[in-house]
């Protein structure tokens, strides 16, 4: 869940002063690597023009509930990690329900004893916070049956497994917001270090940054990702942007004390120094911001692409109350119009630009690897995390398809559903949940200057 955790361990790093501080400053700032556009202008037209309507967005009721299996067992190794057995984080986690691999260790590499009662409370804790909130009202049950009629009786065309699922079920989102869990340690680490260390295209002899594993501190990985193709640098940067913004909302919701039962969150300032503070990271903090910026403009260009779809007739944000519905549309409509009015867009059609045989290979193994992630999110041994991870892989997973199927969006019919081209409910909900969490980061990091700042 952190980056911290997943690129750097357990560094210590030294105490930030205040030239560290505009550091940050500094280094976050200027025109993005791989693109025409610079961080100011992202900051201002998020600020004024994306955030206010994304944030209304995400509390209509087509875009709150997303369906989702929880339940589907880690493809890749045993969830023993930190808290992490099946429904640890459902409910309470007594001594006899202690992950064996917490309580008394075992063979697996990354298990690690705990039985002492910090430990245990950590767990607790984590149980807590991770819980996902399952609350539906009646009215909203007996909507989603019919939500479901309706999706049903319309043409999809690509793999529905996930959604359809037994298991899968409907969570509100606003009752699940994003934040920080206590989920962390050996578990959260294997998580990242595996997205890194097997899906990015990256050999096991160049060594990340400030990874506690490497032999040396990572000189050379600079040198090798600079050395790569434009599509390969994307892939990273692309990874690297959605762990920063997780770790964004960790630090802006952080657990910040609990008295009388009832949690008190905010901004964790010492925290987002831990992570991103050019000092106290070696200078990483500010790569791995940028590369947030990166996904940002990745994202906003897929909706401006996918806009025409939208904007058909035949395509109706469904849940059954017709005026809200229509409001929904025109709400989204209106954000369309301002991602096509950004005057700095990622260009695309650099990508997979080459020899036709050589660029359709690399497009299928950029989507082998970015599957492969999704998949590892079923990895992740804390509900809540579960549940904002798979999110946010389907929600970029969703845009990398947009920018992918230009074509078949241009041919798309006004009044009858294209064979060519199709969005599920799934898809649509995680589309504008995923880059409403990046619109949130961006303004998260402003609040925290401003912090940096005051802190002086």
């Amino acid at each position: 869940e952190t980056q911290a955790e997943g690129e750097a361990g357990s560094m210590q790093g030294a105490r930030p002063t205040w030239d560290s501080i505009l550091g940050l400053q500094d280094h976050v700032t200027g025109v993005l690597d791989d693109c025409l556009c610079d961080i100011d202008s992202i900051d201002n037209f998020n600020t004024f023009k994306i955030f206010p309507k994304i944030k209304k967005l995400q509390e209509r009721d087509y875009f709150r509930y997303y369906k989702v299996n929880l339940k589907r067992p880690c493809p890749f190794w045993a969830e023993d990690g930190h808290c992490s057995i099946k429904d640890c984080h459902v409910e309470p986690c007594p001594e006899s329900k202690i992950p064996v691999g917490i309580k008394a260790g075992s063979s697996n590499k990354y298990s690690k004893v705990a039985n002492n009662t910090k430990e245990l409370e950590d767990c607790e804790q984590a149980n807590k916070l991770g819980a996902i909130n399952s609350t539906l009202s009646n009215q909203s049950k007996e909507a989603f049956i019919d939500w479901a009629r309706y999706d049903d009786s319309q043409d999809h065309f690509c793999e529905l497994d996930d959604e359809r699922s037994p298991a899968a079920q409907y969570v509100d989102l606003l009752l699940n917001p994003e934040r920080y869990t206590g989920y962390k340690g050996s578990s959260a680490w294997r998580v990242w270090n595996s997205i890194y260390e097997e899906n990015c295209f990256k050999p096991r002899s160049v060594y990340r940054p400030l990874n506690p594993l490497a032999p040396s501190r990572g000189e050379s990985f600079y040198t090798w990702l600079e050395g790569l193709c434009l599509e390969k640098r994307v892939f990273y940067k692309l990874i690297s942007g959605l762990h920063a913004s997780i770790n964004l909302h960790l630090c802006a919701n952080y657990l910040l004390e609990e008295t009388w039962g009832k949690p008190s969150w905010g901004p964790n300032m010492k925290e987002f120094k831990r992570r991103f503070d050019p000092v106290e990271t070696k200078g990483e903090g500010p790569r791995r911001l940028k590369n947030l910026y990166f996904l940002y403009l990745i994202e906003l260009r897929a909706l401006s692409k996918v806009a025409p779809y939208f904007e058909r007739s035949i395509v109706d944000l469904y849940t059954g109350n017709v005026e809200e519905d229509a409001d929904t549309k025109t709400l989204l409509l209106n954000i369309f119009q301002d991602t096509k009015s950004f005057p700095m867009h990622f260009d695309e059609k650099s990508m997979f630009a080459g020899d036709k045989k050589g660029a359709k290979s690399l497009k299928e193994e950029f989507r082998l690897h970015f599957k492969n992630i999704s998949r590892i999110m079923d990895c992740v041994g804390c509900d809540k995390c579960r549940l904002w991870g798979k999110l946010q892989t389907q929600g970029l997973g969703t845009a990398l398809k947009i920018l992918f199927s230009e074509k078949e969006i241009q041919k798309l019919p006004e009044n009858s559903p294209s064979k060519g081209f199709q969005l599920t409910r799934q898809e649509i909900v995680a589309l504008l949940n995923a880059f409403g969490r990046l619109s949130t980061s961006i303004r998260e990091l402003q609040n925290f200057k401003v912090l940096l700042q005051h802190s002086r």
